[in-house]
């Protein structure tokens, strides 16, 4: 299982603190809705996010990022909580389908709101998708408590974004017909020699 340091995670802040806010330029892809799940490229173009955002009264938020190397972080954003930006904690999370009890959690400040982001090992987006429920405590506090009811869906199209994140971009034909003149002469699958 592979985790990220605490200096790795600390980067990931800011990917997370822009996910939801994809340009319509990443990799093509345009930001869907499945069920109550928002799917966007990442600002990057490194990756892609799950969000939801739960109702009050507490009106927690969740987003889940994969990017095109199997990293993934897991993030939870919630206005009323008190976590400073930085302060490492050990949490307990479980799925309908496994645990992650003293999981290392990194505060943070995203979007104006507090919350934390952790990091998994590869087979965590399969557990998630699979998973009816998410629940985190701190040691006997419960944190949250959160029905995942799409996420199959949602991870399935969260890993189609990540897909179109990896697809290299090519030369394709200039737009007014011509075939033979690509809009990048210089990309490594042009084959014509350029000495002649």
């Amino acid at each position: 299982m592979r985790i990220l340091s605490s200096t790795a995670l600390l980067s990931a802040i800011v990917i997370v603190a822009t996910a939801p806010v994809a340009p319509a330029h990443a990799a093509n892809y345009a930001t869907r809705d499945i069920g109550d799940w928002i799917v966007a490229a990442s600002t990057d173009q490194r990756g892609c996010f799950l969000t939801r955002a739960y109702p009050g009264p507490r009106g927690t938020t969740l987003q889940f990022g994969l990017d095109v190397d199997g990293s993934n972080r897991l993030t939870l954003l919630n206005d009323n909580w008190s976590i400073r930006a930085r302060e490492q904690l050990r949490l307990d999370f479980s799925l309908s389908n496994s645990a992650f009890p003293r999981h290392m959690a990194i505060g943070i400040t995203a979007q104006g709101r507090r919350g934390f982001v952790t990091d998994f090992g590869t087979s965590f987006p399969r557990s998630f998708a699979a998973s009816t429920y998410l629940k985190v405590r701190r040691g006997d506090v419960p944190v949250e408590e959160l029905k995942l009811d799409g996420s199959g869906a949602a991870v399935a199209e969260l890993r189609k974004c990540v897909d179109r994140q990896r697809a290299p971009a090519t030369g394709k034909a200039a737009r007014d017909g011509s075939a033979r003149i690509p809009l990048d002469p210089f990309a490594s699958s042009i084959t014509r020699d350029s000495r002649k």
